[in-house]
């Protein structure tokens, strides 16, 4: 895996000025243009307000996991620095990434399709006979043997795949426009079909009974057409789900290398043995090192799965978990979130948005391999507590080992049920009303209550150290369990703000909320329309036609008609007006709710 080769960076260098000689060529006659006769600026991706070629766009990012783990690992040295000098180093070696592939996203973004998928076609094609003759140079690797470059780059070589056909299937269509066999369609809305679609279903009146969901809807995931995710994190999931793939092949790799020291090493250790004829005093020892290196291998191989089914399983959850809390957003709903983060900044926002991609990528690989540390350190526990003690014939001692230290734990806890119980049978006082759920929280029988907290005291002194050590452990447990989850903070309640990785979650999602909300596109949209309708009856004459030949149509008749129609749809809102005198408002708002309740 080596950075970017120096002689393909023409290619980027090359397609790039064609693109903004394009751009220049579109912008010419715009008055409104922001540079006037200057260069274009090309848009690789809009990271806010992308919904078209979602798929396209994850797939190039996806192109681009090798280079992105080889920054990962810190493999990108072309420079002797200083240690203090790495991030400088690291940030070129991110913008020259960013360069090699930015062809990729311009030639997909740019409104010139005919040009830019011959280009885009090109560019792919050379990045893939690149990969193909470095796989065929160097087929095998020395930590996994044969096939090994092929299991690193196989990803790449399918994005690229798939990118030759899509520009393929650009420029067939583009051709056909231009041959005039199709027609020209709008590739970018302002308003995109489902958003206006959730508007639309915001003013229809709820169903009286819903629909019967299914297992799957309930517990997993219900497909909702009205909303859909930003290209950014498709992108971003795209991206994450073949890095979590090569952090696992790189760790299975160094896996093996460890494996094949210890192995030398316990060789020599049989060799120490059987020259002391299995009688030397670290006789005991030895096997005993031996025992835990084999457990700790076996242990480790095992948890591999699991662990990265968690990850995965967190990908698609924070997929879940973006469109929930943009729904609540949009309705005006937040509560969920932490209160000093109802107001955020906004030129943290703005941070937020370019930081999450890269560092949910980032979150999702330490948590990966934090979660299989941990998940094979429990499993270590298992393999000595439960499963060796029955191999060694050990398992009567196992049990009885067990017995001790389960019934102190569980005397524990059934005193402290017991102590709730007696609260709530002894020193609370009946409920008022039968369908209370619980009784009110007013003391009874104070004087036995006093003596119960009284001799209680000593012993919840000791009963309080071992709930401080079960706080400890739960929260490392929780907090190494949920590292990966950049949705939700693992920080206590006052101290979210320290947590970087859910303040870029949070900024991003107001961005989001800002430049994406249905309501708030359609209001724009309908402005935009109207103002285009204006300036172009104002600058259309219709001397040859004749005005009165269709009725004409009073602006406020139908006004008042579209809000007849929303009170008849919404009668709860006639209480919300403001009443006129001599207008008959007061009889008006009876026959609605008259109407609505019959």
């Amino acid at each position: 895996m080596a950075p970017v080769p120096a002689r393909w960076t023409w290619n980027s260098s090359s397609i790039i000025p064609s693109s903004r000689q394009w751009e220049h060529r579109r912008q010419r006659n715009d008055t409104s243009y922001l540079m006037g006769n200057h260069f274009g600026i090309i848009i690789p991706l809009d990271f806010v307000g992308t919904f078209n070629n979602r798929w396209s766009y994850g797939i190039a990012f996806g192109a681009t996991a090798n280079k992105v783990m080889f920054l990962f690992l810190e493999g990108y040295q072309p420079l002797q620095v200083p240690q203090w000098a790495q991030a400088f180093v690291l940030l070129i070696g991110g913008i020259e990434v960013g360069l090699s592939h930015f062809p990729f996203f311009a030639c997909l973004s740019s409104e010139f399709r005919l040009v830019s998928s011959i280009l885009g076609f090109s560019y792919s094609l050379i990045w893939f006979a690149v990969t193909i003759l470095h796989i065929t140079q160097c087929p095998h690797g020395r930590f996994l043997g044969r096939f090994e470059t092929i299991m690193f780059n196989w990803p790449s070589l399918l994005c690229l795949s798939f990118l030759l056909g899509r520009f393929l299937y650009m420029f067939v269509k583009s051709l056909r426009v231009r041959l005039g066999w199709e027609l020209q369609t709008e590739e970018k809305p302002f308003l995109e079909i489902h958003q206006a679609e959730h508007v639309k279903q915001l003013l229809r009146k709820p169903p009286l009974h819903e629909k019967k969901k299914s297992w799957f809807q309930t517990r997993i995931y219900e497909w909702d057409p009205c909303f859909q995710f930003p290209s950014r994190m498709i992108g971003t999931t795209v991206l994450a789900f073949i890095c979590l793939y090569l952090f696992i092949v790189m760790e299975f790799s160094v896996f093996m290398y460890v494996r094949d020291q210890l192995d030398v090493f316990e060789s020599e250790l049989e060799s120490y043995i059987t020259s002391m004829n299995q009688t030397g005093p670290l006789t005991t020892v030895i096997l005993q090192v031996k025992e835990m290196m084999n457990v700790s291998k076996g242990v480790w191989v095992v948890t591999i799965l699991p662990a990265s089914l968690t990850c995965v399983s967190y990908l698609f959850h924070i997929l879940a978990c973006y469109r929930k809390h943009m729904k609540r957003l949009w309705a005006g709903n937040k509560y969920f979130l932490p209160l000093k983060f109802h107001n955020p900044s906004s030129s943290q926002c703005v941070v937020a948005i370019a930081r999450y991609s890269g560092w949910q990528i980032a979150y999702i690989l330490w948590g990966y391999f934090i979660i299989h540390v941990m998940q094979s350190l429990c499993g270590m526990v298992i393999m000595y507590s439960l499963v060796l003690p029955v191999v060694h014939s050990q398992g009567l001692e196992m049990l009885r080992g067990l017995g001790i230290g389960i019934l102190p734990i569980s005397i524990v806890l059934g005193l402290m049920i017991l102590q709730v119980w007696i609260a709530s049978s002894f020193f609370l006082q009946p409920k008022i009303g039968a369908a209370d759920k619980q009784k009110p929280l007013a003391l009874n029988n104070r004087k036995a209550f006093h003596n119960f907290n009284y001799f209680l005291f000593f012993y919840n002194v000791l009963l309080g150290l071992g709930a401080c050590l079960s706080r400890l452990l739960i929260s490392c447990v929780l907090g190494t369990w949920l590292i990966a989850r950049i949705d939700r903070t693992i920080m206590q309640n006052g101290y979210e703000g320290v947590d970087m990785g859910f303040s870029a979650w949070i900024g991003m999602l107001y961005v989001d909320h800002y430049h994406t909300n249905p309501m708030l596109v359609s209001f724009c949209h309908i402005l935009i329309t109207s103002h285009r309708e204006r300036k172009l009856q104002q600058a259309v004459k219709y001397e040859y036609l004749n005005q009165s030949a269709g009725p004409r149509i009073s602006a406020r008749s139908r006004t008042r008609w579209l809000l007849l129609q929303t009170l008849i749809n919404n009668p709860r809102l006639v209480m919300l007006r403001k009443s006129k005198p001599g207008h008959g408002s007061r009889e008006f708002p009876q026959i609605l709710l008259t109407g609505s309740e019959s």
